[in-house]
C-alpha cells in the first residue's frame, strides 16, 4: 500500500536536518521512501492531511493492562491496543495483569499470536514468579525466548530477597530483565493513601514512602551483590530519585519509571474521597510529584509509563476503602506531558525505553520502516468521557485541561486515527 502523509511538521530533535519542518512523507509497503518539502510524483492508495498534524518516531509505553484473557468486562485486548495506538503509542508493553497470568511459554506465545493482528507493536510481559505469587520463579527462559519482554509480577512486591537474588543471578545468563515493585508489605499494611496532610484530614490509612525507600535500597543491595538488570517501575517519592540516581552513578545496571499519574497529581487529588486518584502506589506530596517531574526530565528516571489500568464501573464507583487501584492513562499521556515540558521535551520522554529492552528505536529517514506518531500539540481541551477510548471509564484525568492531543499512528501499513 502507498501512503501519503501531506504537510506535516516534523518533531525530530536528533535529526536537525528534518527537526520543525513542515514536509510530506511518502511511504510504500510500510517503509519510507521519501520526504521533501513537496512530494508530487507519488501515486498514493491513502492520503492523510490533517489540520495542524505533527509527526514524531513512534511512542512507547513500558506498562498497560488490557484484561485479557480474564477480565474481559473491564478491557479486551483488541480495543485495548486500539486505545494505545489511538492515543499516538506505536509501541506497547503488555503488564501481566490478567487471569491467569502469564508465567510460562504457552501464556506468552498467545499474546504474541494475539498480537500479530494488532495496528502497533505489541510486547508481553511475563510473570517473574508461578502465578505472581512471589513464592518460585516462573519459567523465565522459556518465555523470553517465546518473546517475552521482561519479567514483572504487576503491583507485587518481591517479599522474599533471595528469591529476587536468583532471579537477577539466573537471568544474567540471558540477557533478562527483571522488574521490582518498590513496596515493603509490612510497612505498607493494605494502607490506601500518602502517609501526609489529606490522609490525616481524610481519616485513611496511610502507606508511607518509606515503605517505597526500604524495599528499593534492598533491591539496590541485591543488585550490587548478585550483578544482573534491574528495574524499579513506577516509583513516587522524591528520596526514591535520590537513591536510584546514586545506584546508576556507582555503574549499577538499574534503571526505573514513573507512571503518568505521579506527574500530573498529588496526594490532594484524595480531598473528595475520587476513587479514580486510588493509584499504587499512592499519590504522594506535591513535593514529590515536583521532584519526579524533574527527574523525568533530567533522565535519572528512564522513561515513563501511562500505567493504564482499565477498571469495572462497580470496582471504582464504591466507598473508598474498597475500590481497586488503578486509573486509565493512554488517552491523556501526551496532553500531560506537553501540558508539563515543552512539546519536543515530550516527545523526547515518550520515545524512550527501547535500549533498555533492545528493542530497535525508531526513526524517521527514508529506507526505515514506518514507525509514526501522530499529534497536534495545540489542540487544548478538558477530558470528558467522549475523550476515552477505553471499555471502562475510570480516569484521574476527567475534568482536567489538557494541550495537546494525539491524533493516532502509522504503523508499518497500519494508520490509525481518532
Amino acid at each position: 500500500m502507498n501512503i501519503l502523509i501531506k504537510d506535516a511538521t516534523i518533531v525530530e530533535e536528533s535529526n536537525p536536518s528534518i527537526h520543525l519542518k513542515i514536509v510530506d512523507i511518502a511511504v510504500k509497503d510500510g517503509v519510507i521512501i521519501k520526504i521533501s518539502p513537496k512530494i508530487k510524483d507519488f501515486k498514493a492508495d491513502q492520503t492523510l492531511a490533517l489540520n495542524n498534524l505533527h509527526v514524531s518516531a513512534g511512542w512507547l509505553d513500558t506498562g498497560i493492562s488490557v484484561g485479557e484473557p480474564g477480565y474481559e468486562s473491564r478491557e479486551n485486548f483488541k480495543n485495548g491496543v486500539l486505545t494505545a495506538a489511538k492515543s499516538g503509542f506505536s509501541t506497547v508493553f503488555l503488564n501481566a495483569n490478567t487471569d491467569p497470568v502469564p508465567d510460562q511459554q504457552n501464556a506468552i506465545g498467545y499474546l504474541r499470536n494475539a498480537a500479530l493482528k494488532a495496528p502497533i507493536n505489541v510486547h508481553p510481559l511475563g510473570t517473574l514468579t508461578k502465578g505472581a505469587r512471589g513464592q518460585d520463579l516462573a519459567e523465565l527462559f522459556d518465555m523470553q525466548r517465546q518473546g517475552a519482554i521482561g519479567f514483572y509480577d504487576y503491583n507485587a512486591p518481591i517479599d522474599n530477597p533471595n528469591l529476587l537474588k536468583i532471579a537477577l543471578q539466573y537471568t544474567q545468563s540471558f540477557n533478562g530483565l527483571v522488574f521490582s515493585f518498590p513496596k515493603t508489605s509490612k510497612i505498607s499494611n493494605s494502607g490506601l493513601a500518602h502517609e501526609g496532610v489529606v490522609a490525616t484530614q481524610l481519616g485513611l490509612k496511610t502507606d508511607p514512602s518509606l515503605s517505597e525507600h526500604l524495599q528499593i535500597q534492598r533491591d539496590i543491595h541485591l543488585l550490587r551483590y548478585s550483578g544482573g538488570k534491574l528495574h524499579i517501575p513506577t516509583i513516587s517519592s522524591k528520596e526514591s530519585v535520590l537513591l536510584i540516581k546514586a545506584a546508576k552513578k556507582e555503574g549499577l545496571d538499574i534503571s526505573c519509571s514513573v507512571s503518568l499519574h505521579h506527574l500530573f497529581a498529588n496526594e490532594s487529588a484524595l480531598i473528595d474521597f475520587d476513587t479514580n486518584a486510588k493509584i499504587t502506589p499512592p499519590l504522594r506530596s506535591k513535593e514529590d510529584q515536583t521532584a519526579l517531574q524533574k527527574a523525568l526530565l533530567e533522565g535519572t528516571i528512564d522513561f515513563m509509563t501511562t500505567d493504564h489500568n482499565p477498571l469495572d464501573i462497580e470496582l471504582k464507583n464504591i466507598a473508598f476503602d474498597h475500590a481497586h487501584y488503578g486509573s486509565l492513562g493512554l488517552e491523556a499521556a501526551f496532553g500531560v506531558l506537553n501540558s508539563l515540558y515543552t512539546t519536543t521535551q515530550a516527545i523526547e520522554i515518550l520515545q524512550r525505553g527501547y535500549e533498555r529492552f533492545n528493542l530497535e528505536k525508531p526513526t524517521i529517514s527514508e529506507g526505515h520502516k514506518a514507525n509514526l506518531s501522530l499529534f497536534d500539540p495545540s489542540i487544548e481541551y478538558t477530558q470528558t468521557v467522549e475523550d476515552l477510548y477505553a471499555s471502562s471509564k475510570n480516569s484521574l484525568y476527567l475534568g482536567a485541561l489538557l494541550k495537546g492531543k494525539a491524533l493516532g499512528t502509522l504503523v508499518n501499513e497500519h494508520i490509525t486515527i481518532i
